[in-house]
């Protein structure tokens, strides 16, 4: 996997520079790289002659990911939506799609259902079959053991403790990958985004929830129980606001869109029918204008978001911290009185803190973050096949 990791990361890269970013031998990565190459996993281009560094005699070819090795999917669960993000082996997207849910919340066999009827409608949009698919990554919401396709609790399930994986391998003729939203947002961050050249860094997501994604040397953190990242359900309160997963004091309690607009649900209520969303940026607008209980809301949301932002930093001292998610549209949760609270609550040393960045990408990026998990696990199950054939 190191080998295979670093052509993925350089996108193009001659094997004397694997040698020296894997310290493996030359020999050792001329050996992995032909089993990589007849398994097609790779391939060989020709090095611009005119870029090419003639001193240091760098060799006349490269290598690379083979984008045609291996088609997969990536499927991201909102609390409204589902976007579906179709990508080649070296994580080109090629099409995606995006459908609306029957229901906010749904059970297990719906879930399963509502996934399979995606991934056959966006397949057939981009004119193959799931059969032409090596594998499937699902990102949804909650508490997940990745390892074993588990969903302890979702806010997008009416139920708990279902084995969505082993559900949906038996009805798609795939490999199945699950893990929380966050985490494959912190993967696409780190294969195509802000994350790409850091090998520690923390993606916060800001949508109907709060989530992160924690990333330590390289490798997603999970924890054992696959709840070593929930960043929302930290308490802030003691017997504070009610949290959509049962228990009293969250962040999210705090932070999201449902606990701003109930706290405004006086503002709220005078709007009428319209879309949370619409409310939320009229009340956002109103607090813009100067409207004092809008401020107030959003000036509480704020300080208790820069609480938790100041948590991160004092427990994982990060190189960065990255603003992700729906939310990133209104500037109530980064303005620059947020980051100095955040920057106040901080344990103060004569050395620079973490950066704060933000990334307003949508959906797709959630959905081509599960496809990068998806193609990980792909990735897993091709090198330990040549293994296995290797001492056959």
């Amino acid at each position: 996997m190191q080998v295979i990791s670093a052509i993925r990361k350089a996108e193009e890269i001659a094997r004397i520079d694997i040698a020296k970013i894997t310290d493996f031998s030359p020999a050792t990565v001329t050996s992995i790289t032909s089993e990589l190459l007849s398994a097609g996993l790779i391939e060989e281009v020709a090095v611009d002659e005119a870029t090419r560094d003639t001193k240091r005699g760098r060799p006349r070819v490269a290598l690379k990911i083979r984008g045609a090795a291996h088609w997969v999917a990536g499927i991201k669960v909102s609390n409204k939506t589902a976007t579906v993000a179709l990508m080649d082996f070296e994580g080109h997207t090629f099409a995606e799609f995006e459908t609306p849910l029957p229901k906010s919340q749904l059970s297990g066999e719906d879930m399963v259902d509502f996934i399979l009827h995606s991934l056959k409608t966006a397949t057939s949009e981009a004119g193959i079959s799931i059969s032409d698919l090596s594998g499937l990554g699902v990102g949804v919401a909650g508490i997940i053991d990745a390892l074993r396709g588990f969903v302890y609790w979702s806010p997008s399930m009416t139920e708990r403790n279902v084995d969505l994986r082993d559900m949906l391998e038996n009805v798609i003729p795939l490999p199945v990958f699950i893990d929380n939203d966050a985490n494959l947002v912190a993967k696409a961050e780190q294969l195509f985004g802000m994350g790409k050249s850091h090998r520690d860094f923390i993606v916060v997501t800001i949508e109907h929830g709060v989530g992160m994604g924690i990333v330590i040397d390289g490798q997603i953190y999970r924890g054992t129980r696959g709840c070593g990242a929930e960043f929302g359900h930290t308490k802030v309160h003691l017997n504070g606001a009610l949290c959509r997963c049962g228990q009293r004091g969250c962040l999210e309690a705090y932070v999201a869109d449902y606990a701003v607009l109930r706290e405004a649900s006086i503002v709220a209520s005078s709007m009428g029918d319209e879309t949370s969303e619409k409310k939320l940026e009229e009340l956002f607008n109103a607090a813009k204008a100067g409207d004092p209980l809008a401020k107030s809301i959003f000036q509480r949301a704020g300080t208790m978001f820069a609480m938790g932002l100041a948590n991160i930093v004092n427990i994982f001292d990060p190189e960065l911290i990255i603003l992700s998610g729906e939310r990133m549209q209104f500037d109530y949760l980064y303005a620059d009185e947020v980051l100095d609270v955040m920057k106040k609550s901080v344990v103060q040393i004569d050395a620079p803190l973490p950066q704060v960045k933000i990334h307003k990408w949508g959906d797709l990026m959630w959905a081509k973050g599960a496809a990068a998990y998806a193609m990980e696990g792909v990735t897993e199950h091709a090198i330990r096949k040549i293994s296995q054939d290797a001492q056959s």
